[in-house]
């Protein structure tokens, strides 16, 4: 026999490390130190050099000698460098730069934002050029003013364009600037244009009325309120009126009444309401700059297109989902009535008379409604339900009393020919083609034979439960191709979790359009139990900043954010993006609650709890619908559920809190609530082929480069392995051991308590500060003992590691 050979796979390439420039603390203070004494020693020099430096020039030719004493106060150094800023280079513009230098300082030293430090240099030096082309526009020879460049700059500009042209040159820059630094406008302009001219209207119309106010007659009140009281009272005409003032009133001057100027009395009389005209102004409300900007900006390019990458992506066409036989409901009118009889029957049998019934065909199920007579009490129909399907022969009577919104009670009978709803029927219907929902889901058909959508993000989380080989994957694969049929891959993202790892690896081929995973992940679609826990806790993480994302913005909810990017009024600049919606999928929860427990139940609640307004949807499958797999706090926070058939009223009660699911036929047959009453479904069917055929479809297109990363997470135990790999180790390695030499006492207990870790990150933290020569080895219920006396040898020790 031939011996079997096997190769033997090369060993990887290392890959090597990029170096590390990071500054520590105490280097950012003395470099930040650094830049403020330079940019406070430029400035010395060139306000010095404005009284001293026509007595400096002579020496500057000498620079640098012991022998030389220059006047400037920063001596030598500060003559010298006035001279190369301010007469050779940009004039008196230059005092920008020590700005700068000290502004560099201030930063660097403070640990501030360095990318706004890199926009003051930018724009800074602009400046610096711009004003000392100006200012060598009005020099006729080499001055401080715009210095050696101004000038230079000024005679090429007007040897080619002249100097009106170099003046338009340098007011079209002031306009840039103006307008990329502080945003202006066209409109911005005008607005002031307008405020001044109403200002001016206003001073003019004060001093107007200022000077007018010297002609106006007083009123005499006493007459005016007299005469308003009679008008009020006794609604007299108006010719009459000044006769009755006359009457009733008193001079207030008796001693010379002839030759008294004649009063004036101001009457104000009401119009019909017929000839009154009144004006209605209405005023616009003022938009703010970023609204303007933002209405700018879509009349330019209209609105964001999230769907722009993959602009040509085609959804996948109907033809690809199958259609059957026998798919449209048939009527036997034999087993209507023979089903009739025997219900009425069964009920005269227990002296239960009904006035009326009448039948409903579903695609699985006929419900049969009954009005029972005056005095009938409900349980007592409710307890025949065993005999009622003893005399149908039926395998499973589930009576319904009463039906919500309805005088009947219900009592659904299985046909005996059951109809098989297609995937294609439901995705092809008008209720799901023409639905505006969000995330729309086509589940099946109910009783009354409609197609039932629902959307996912109302739920706003599924749960899935029921016995083994009853429907669920089907079920699974129903919403997920829904969603495939209806969203654009810009719109949602999957994550999957399949620990049965053969139920979703149809969906592979769609990775780079539709799925999600962690960064440093081979396979989207997860299958590794222990990897559950880190992509739920990167859930964690993106619902974190995308709620940051919302509170910035000033968002409530999803919908709110990406209608503002869409109108371009959140800036990509301040760190927003257009959001999808992730939907995680758990094809078999109970599998990993025996094997994560907590761990995995906690980022489950978190998710289920705060995730709904930021676009993250759970659906949870399972086939052990316990209490000890779905919990109250799951329970709690799922209330939209579907339950295909289960063994005992027990479990029916987990999933539903009532009875129900236990009466169900399976094959698809499913109850679904979304917390107010059970609705019966019979779930479309989708087979793997046609899952198959839709997969190859989107896969076989245009894709994102990869697909959607999740937020990186590393848990407690996510430090590192045993060894002395410096690149490997742990990111809070040298803050560990800073402190376990300052404390001089090394312990894991201590690293827990100041940094707050877990015991496992502590534990290889000092198994790598023992690799790292700086603790010393294990001594049983003793602390371990310190190899390095103090923070100076610590640092001495670490930079000998990185040169090595």
């Amino acid at each position: 026999m031939a011996k079997r050979t096997t190769k033997k796979k090369a060993p990887a390439k290392p890959k090597l490390k990029r170096p590390s420039f990071k500054l520590s603390s105490q280097q950012k203070l003395i470099l930040g130190s650094l830049f403020i004494i330079l940019g406070v020693l430029l400035f010395i020099s060139f306000v010095s050099f404005l009284f001293t430096g026509k007595e400096d020039q002579s020496l500057l030719s000498e620079f640098p000698s012991r022998q030389i004493e220059a006047k400037n106060w920063a001596s030598q150094l500060g003559a010298k460098l006035s001279e190369w800023f301010i007469t050779k280079g940009f004039g008196l513009p230059s005092f920008i730069f020590s700005g700068l230098l000290f502004l560099s300082g201030v930063y660097v030293s403070l640990n501030l934002n360095l990318a706004k430090l890199r926009k003051h240099w930018i724009w800074g030096t602009l400046i610096v050029i711009w004003l000392s082309i100006l200012l060598g526009f009005f020099t006729h020879k080499y001055d401080i003013l715009g210095g050696v460049i101004g000038y230079e700059m000024n005679h090429f500009f007007q040897d080619y364009i002249g100097k009106i042209g170099t003046a338009l040159l340098l007011a079209f820059g002031l306009i840039v600037y103006l307008a990329i630094r502080f945003k202006m406008t066209g409109d911005t302009f005008v607005n002031l244009f307008k405020r001044a001219k109403s200002n001016i209207k206003d001073d003019f119309k004060t001093v107007e009325n200022t000077n007018t106010s010297e002609d106006i007659v007083p009123i005499d009140n006493s007459l005016s309120e007299e005469a308003e009281a009679i008008k009020s009272v006794y609604e007299i005409p108006l010719e009459n009126l000044e006769p009755t003032i006359a009457k009733h009133s008193k001079p207030t001057d008796t001693t010379d009444t002839k030759t008294e100027a004649p009063r004036k009395v101001e009457v104000v009389v009401n119009k019909p309401e017929a000839e009154v005209e009144m004006k209605v102004e209405v005023t616009e409300e003022e938009k703010s700059e970023t609204d303007n900007l933002a209405d700018k900006l879509v009349e330019d390019f209209g609105q964001f297109d999230p769907t722009l990458e993959l602009s040509n992506f085609q959804f996948p066409p109907l033809d690809l989902l199958k259609k059957y036989d026998n798919e449209g409901i048939s009527i036997d009118q034999d087993e209507l009535e023979e089903n009739k009889d025997r219900i009425v029957e069964t009920l005269n049998n227990y002296k239960i008379g009904i006035t009326s019934i009448s039948a409903t065909i579903g695609p699985t199920v006929t419900l049969y409604e009954i009005v029972p007579e005056a005095g009938i009490r409900i349980s007592k129909i409710k307890n025949l339900e065993d005999d009622i399907a003893l005399s149908l022969s039926a395998l499973g009577i589930r009576i319904i009393a009463p039906i919500p919104g309805k005088g009947t009670i219900g009592i659904e009978v299985p046909n005996k020919k059951a109809t098989i709803v297609s995937m294609h029927s439901a995705i092809a219907s008008k209720k799901f083609q023409s639905s505006k929902m969000q995330l729309p889901i086509a589940l099946g058909k109910t009783i009354s034979n409609e197609t039932m959508v629902v959307d996912l993000a109302k739920m706003p989380h599924l749960l899935m439960a029921g016995a083994t080989g009853q429907g669920k994957s089907v079920g699974l694969n129903a919403v997920l191709t829904s969603l495939l049929y209806k969203k654009h891959p810009a719109e949602v993202k999957f994550v999957l979790v399949d620990p049965k790892k053969v139920e979703l690896t149809l969906f592979n081929k769609i990775e780079r359009h539709y799925l999600a995973k962690l960064p440093d992940s081979e396979d989207a679609i997860i299958t590794d139990n222990t990897k559950v826990i880190n992509t739920l806790n990167s859930l964690c993480i993106e619902m974190d900043n995308r709620y940051e994302l919302l509170k910035n913005a000033f968002c409530r909810n999803i919908a709110e954010y990406n209608k503002k990017f869409k109108e371009r009024k959140l800036n990509p600049n301040d760190g927003h993006q257009f959001l999808p919606y992730i939907v995680l999928v758990v094809d078999e929860f109970a599998d990993l609650i025996m094997t994560a427990g907590k761990e995995v139940e906690t980022p489950i609640a978190r998710l289920a709890q705060l995730a709904r307004a930021i676009g993250i949807h759970l659906i949870i499958a399972t086939q052990r619908p316990s209490v000890n797999v779905i919990t109250g706090i799951i329970k709690a926070n799922f209330p939209a559920r579907i339950a295909f058939r289960v063994t005992s009223k027990i479990d029916s009660r987990t999933i539903l809190d009532g009875a129900g699911a236990d009466q169900l036929i399976g094959r698809g047959d499913m109850l679904y609530t979304q917390g107010n009453d059970l609705i019966r479904i019979q779930c479309a069917f989708v087979d793997t082929p046609e899952v198959e055929r839709i997969t190859e479809f989107i896969g076989g297109q245009k894709a994102y480069p990869d697909a959607y990363l999740l937020p990186e997470f590393v848990g407690e135990e996510g430090g590192t392995n045993l060894d002395i790999d410096i690149a490997d180790r742990d990111k809070l390695f040298k803050e560990a051991a800073e402190i376990i030499v300052t404390a001089q006492q090394g312990s894991a207990s201590l690293l827990q308590r100041k940094l707050k870790l877990g015991y496992n990150r502590a534990g290889r933290l000092i198994d790598q500060l023992e690799a790292a020569g700086i603790v010393g080895g294990f001594e049983g219920s003793k602390a371990r003992q310190v190899l390095v006396p103090d923070l100076l040898a610590l640092e001495q020790l670490l930079a000998n590691e990185t040169q090595d």
